[in-house]
Protein backbone atom coordinates (compact mmCIF):
# COMPACT_ATOMS: atom_id res chain seq x y z
CA UNK A 1 0.00 0.00 0.00
CA UNK A 2 1.28 3.44 -0.68
CA UNK A 3 0.47 5.62 2.31
CA UNK A 4 1.20 9.97 2.10
CA UNK A 5 2.20 11.09 5.41
CA UNK A 6 0.41 14.50 5.97
CA UNK A 7 2.72 15.91 8.90
CA UNK A 8 6.20 14.67 9.26
CA UNK A 9 7.34 15.32 13.12
CA UNK A 10 7.97 12.76 15.93
CA UNK A 11 4.32 10.68 15.15
CA UNK A 12 5.00 11.13 11.78
CA UNK A 13 8.39 10.01 11.78
CA UNK A 14 6.85 6.96 13.82
CA UNK A 15 4.42 5.83 11.63
CA UNK A 16 6.99 5.92 8.73
CA UNK A 17 8.93 3.61 10.56
CA UNK A 18 6.05 0.94 11.21
CA UNK A 19 4.36 1.45 8.05
CA UNK A 20 7.75 0.59 5.97
CA UNK A 21 8.32 -2.35 9.01
CA UNK A 22 4.49 -3.77 7.71
CA UNK A 23 5.29 -4.09 4.02
CA UNK A 24 3.90 -0.51 2.64
CA UNK A 25 5.61 2.15 0.88
CA UNK A 26 6.05 6.08 1.45
CA UNK A 27 4.98 7.56 -1.12
CA UNK A 28 5.04 11.47 0.08
CA UNK A 29 5.95 12.63 3.45
CA UNK A 30 4.52 16.79 3.60
CA UNK A 31 5.23 18.97 6.17
CA UNK A 32 5.66 22.83 6.53
CA UNK A 33 8.54 22.98 4.42
CA UNK A 34 6.84 21.68 1.63
CA UNK A 35 3.10 21.95 2.04
CA UNK A 36 2.17 22.65 -1.40
CA UNK A 37 3.18 19.03 -2.56
CA UNK A 38 -0.40 18.18 -0.84
CA UNK A 39 -2.32 19.73 -4.05
CA UNK A 40 -0.54 17.67 -6.59
CA UNK A 41 -1.66 14.36 -4.52
CA UNK A 42 -4.13 11.93 -6.56
CA UNK A 43 -4.76 8.60 -5.93
CA UNK A 44 -2.77 7.38 -8.67
CA UNK A 45 0.10 7.41 -5.86
CA UNK A 46 -1.73 7.28 -3.18
CA UNK A 47 -3.89 4.60 -1.32
CA UNK A 48 -4.29 6.26 1.33
CA UNK A 49 -3.12 9.73 3.29
CA UNK A 50 -2.34 9.96 7.30
CA UNK A 51 -2.91 13.72 8.52
CA UNK A 52 -0.75 14.47 12.18
CA UNK A 53 -0.38 18.29 11.87
CA UNK A 54 -2.58 21.60 13.50
CA UNK A 55 -5.65 22.13 14.25
CA UNK A 56 -5.30 25.51 12.39
CA UNK A 57 -4.36 23.21 9.21
CA UNK A 58 -6.33 20.14 9.71
CA UNK A 59 -9.78 20.97 8.08
CA UNK A 60 -8.14 21.76 4.57
CA UNK A 61 -6.06 18.89 4.56
CA UNK A 62 -8.78 16.67 4.87
CA UNK A 63 -10.95 18.28 2.51
CA UNK A 64 -8.54 18.41 -0.10
CA UNK A 65 -7.96 14.48 0.14
CA UNK A 66 -11.38 13.80 0.64
CA UNK A 67 -12.31 15.77 -2.55
CA UNK A 68 -9.68 14.63 -4.62
CA UNK A 69 -10.10 10.60 -4.55
CA UNK A 70 -7.49 10.30 -1.25
CA UNK A 71 -9.00 8.16 1.35
CA UNK A 72 -7.46 9.87 4.82
CA UNK A 73 -6.78 9.11 8.35
CA UNK A 74 -6.69 11.81 10.98
CA UNK A 75 -4.81 12.07 14.05
CA UNK A 76 -5.32 15.75 14.91
CA UNK A 77 -7.28 16.98 17.56
CA UNK A 78 -8.19 20.56 18.39
CA UNK A 79 -11.01 20.89 15.26
CA UNK A 80 -13.80 18.93 15.53
CA UNK A 81 -16.36 22.06 15.54
CA UNK A 82 -15.75 21.03 11.67
CA UNK A 83 -16.04 17.00 12.01
CA UNK A 84 -19.13 16.81 10.74
CA UNK A 85 -18.35 19.16 7.75
CA UNK A 86 -15.80 17.01 6.64
CA UNK A 87 -17.88 13.53 7.34
CA UNK A 88 -20.32 15.37 4.94
CA UNK A 89 -17.55 15.72 2.22
CA UNK A 90 -16.31 12.07 3.07
CA UNK A 91 -20.05 10.75 2.08
CA UNK A 92 -20.72 13.28 -1.11
CA UNK A 93 -17.36 12.14 -2.79
CA UNK A 94 -18.10 8.36 -1.71
CA UNK A 95 -14.50 8.29 -0.01
CA UNK A 96 -13.26 7.34 3.36
CA UNK A 97 -12.11 8.59 6.39
CA UNK A 98 -11.54 7.38 10.00
CA UNK A 99 -10.81 9.60 12.41
CA UNK A 100 -10.03 8.91 16.48
CA UNK A 101 -8.58 11.64 19.08
CA UNK A 102 -6.67 8.41 19.63
CA UNK A 103 -5.30 5.54 17.71
CA UNK A 104 -3.92 3.70 20.78
CA UNK A 105 -5.14 0.10 21.49
CA UNK A 106 -4.35 0.48 25.11
CA UNK A 107 -6.69 3.78 25.03
CA UNK A 108 -9.70 2.09 23.16
CA UNK A 109 -9.72 -0.49 25.78
CA UNK A 110 -9.35 2.52 28.70
CA UNK A 111 -12.68 4.86 26.80
CA UNK A 112 -14.42 1.09 27.33
CA UNK A 113 -13.87 0.70 30.85
CA UNK A 114 -14.32 4.71 31.35
CA UNK A 115 -17.79 4.47 30.11
CA UNK A 116 -18.61 0.87 32.50
CA UNK A 117 -17.11 2.81 35.70
CA UNK A 118 -19.39 6.38 35.07
CA UNK A 119 -22.35 4.18 34.71
CA UNK A 120 -21.84 2.26 37.97
CA UNK A 121 -20.40 5.48 39.77
CA UNK A 122 -23.42 7.62 38.80
CA UNK A 123 -25.05 5.88 42.01
CA UNK A 124 -22.94 7.14 44.03
CA UNK A 125 -23.30 11.18 44.30
CA UNK A 126 -21.43 11.34 47.23
CA UNK A 127 -17.96 11.32 45.07
CA UNK A 128 -16.63 13.86 43.01
CA UNK A 129 -15.34 13.57 39.26
CA UNK A 130 -12.19 14.99 38.02
CA UNK A 131 -10.03 14.14 35.05
CA UNK A 132 -6.67 14.87 34.53
CA UNK A 133 -4.05 15.01 31.00
CA UNK A 134 -0.68 15.04 30.78
CA UNK A 135 1.33 15.31 27.76
CA UNK A 136 4.55 16.81 26.18
CA UNK A 137 5.23 20.16 25.91
CA UNK A 138 4.97 20.33 22.07
CA UNK A 139 1.29 19.43 22.28
CA UNK A 140 -0.93 22.61 20.89
CA UNK A 141 -3.92 22.05 22.11
CA UNK A 142 -5.55 21.66 25.52
CA UNK A 143 -7.33 19.48 26.49
CA UNK A 144 -6.38 16.62 25.08
CA UNK A 145 -8.57 14.84 22.19
CA UNK A 146 -8.33 11.86 24.38
CA UNK A 147 -9.38 14.21 27.81
CA UNK A 148 -12.20 15.32 25.48
CA UNK A 149 -13.30 11.59 24.71
CA UNK A 150 -13.18 10.42 28.29
CA UNK A 151 -14.94 13.40 29.12
CA UNK A 152 -17.63 12.84 26.89
CA UNK A 153 -18.27 9.11 27.96
CA UNK A 154 -18.91 10.52 32.01
CA UNK A 155 -21.36 12.96 30.52
CA UNK A 156 -23.42 10.59 28.37
CA UNK A 157 -24.06 8.47 31.83
CA UNK A 158 -24.22 11.84 34.60
CA UNK A 159 -27.38 14.21 33.54
CA UNK A 160 -26.77 16.54 36.25
CA UNK A 161 -23.42 17.12 34.86
CA UNK A 162 -24.09 19.05 30.91
CA UNK A 163 -20.36 20.13 30.47
CA UNK A 164 -16.93 19.75 30.36
CA UNK A 165 -14.36 23.08 31.23
CA UNK A 166 -10.50 23.21 31.39
CA UNK A 167 -9.17 23.15 34.48
CA UNK A 168 -11.01 24.34 37.72
CA UNK A 169 -14.98 24.02 37.59
CA UNK A 170 -17.16 26.77 38.93
CA UNK A 171 -20.51 25.38 38.42
CA UNK A 172 -21.66 21.98 40.15
CA UNK A 173 -23.01 20.84 36.50
CA UNK A 174 -19.14 21.48 35.12
CA UNK A 175 -16.79 18.24 34.65
CA UNK A 176 -13.24 19.53 35.57
CA UNK A 177 -10.11 18.65 33.26
CA UNK A 178 -6.70 19.67 34.14
CA UNK A 179 -4.39 19.81 31.39
CA UNK A 180 -0.58 19.56 32.09
CA UNK A 181 2.04 19.92 29.56
CA UNK A 182 5.49 18.15 31.00
CA UNK A 183 8.70 17.52 28.45
CA UNK A 184 8.64 14.19 26.93
CA UNK A 185 5.53 12.75 28.11
CA UNK A 186 3.90 10.87 25.54
CA UNK A 187 0.40 10.50 27.20
CA UNK A 188 -1.33 10.10 30.42
CA UNK A 189 -4.97 10.36 31.12
CA UNK A 190 -6.35 9.77 34.82
CA UNK A 191 -10.07 9.66 35.93
CA UNK A 192 -10.65 9.86 39.49
CA UNK A 193 -13.52 9.50 41.79
CA UNK A 194 -13.11 11.04 45.47
CA UNK A 195 -15.03 11.14 48.80
CA UNK A 196 -14.43 11.53 51.87
CA UNK A 197 -13.57 8.38 52.46
CA UNK A 198 -11.76 7.01 49.70
CA UNK A 199 -10.58 7.38 45.47
CA UNK A 200 -11.47 5.64 42.76
CA UNK A 201 -8.78 6.39 40.04
CA UNK A 202 -8.17 4.64 36.69
CA UNK A 203 -5.29 5.85 34.80
CA UNK A 204 -3.70 5.08 30.90
CA UNK A 205 0.02 5.41 30.71
CA UNK A 206 1.65 5.70 27.30
CA UNK A 207 5.25 4.62 27.27
CA UNK A 208 6.39 5.58 23.81
CA UNK A 209 4.21 6.85 20.69
CA UNK A 210 4.48 3.49 18.87
CA UNK A 211 1.03 2.77 20.29
CA UNK A 212 -0.80 5.51 18.61
CA UNK A 213 1.33 5.40 15.43
CA UNK A 214 1.05 1.47 14.92
CA UNK A 215 -3.15 2.73 15.24
CA UNK A 216 -3.09 4.69 12.68
CA UNK A 217 -1.07 2.37 10.02
CA UNK A 218 -3.89 -0.72 11.19
CA UNK A 219 -6.29 2.32 10.35
CA UNK A 220 -5.05 3.19 7.24
CA UNK A 221 -5.11 -0.80 6.50
CA UNK A 222 -8.94 -1.25 7.20
CA UNK A 223 -10.20 1.70 4.58
CA UNK A 224 -8.09 1.02 1.97
CA UNK A 225 -10.73 0.04 -0.66
CA UNK A 226 -14.25 0.93 1.77
CA UNK A 227 -16.06 3.79 1.75
CA UNK A 228 -17.71 5.53 4.79
CA UNK A 229 -17.02 7.42 8.12
CA UNK A 230 -15.24 5.33 10.49
CA UNK A 231 -13.17 4.95 13.99
CA UNK A 232 -11.69 2.99 16.19
CA UNK A 233 -14.65 0.79 17.77
CA UNK A 234 -14.82 -0.13 14.14
CA UNK A 235 -11.39 -1.06 13.57
CA UNK A 236 -11.38 -2.89 16.94
CA UNK A 237 -14.92 -4.15 16.90
CA UNK A 238 -15.25 -3.15 20.50
CA UNK A 239 -19.10 -3.42 21.43
CA UNK A 240 -20.71 -1.36 24.41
Amino acid sequence: MNITLIGYGKMGKTIEQIALRRGHDVSYKIDQSNHDLLHQLNGSKTDVAIEFTQPEQAFDNLKYCLENGIPVVCGTTGWLEKRKEIEAICLHNKSAFFYASNYSVGVNIFFHLNKWLAQVMNGYPEYSIMTEEIHHTEKKDAPSGTSITLAEGILEYYPGITTWVNEAKSKSTELPIVSKRIANVPGTHTIAYESSIDTIEIKHTAHSREGFALGAVLAAEFIKDKTGVFGMDDLLQIKS
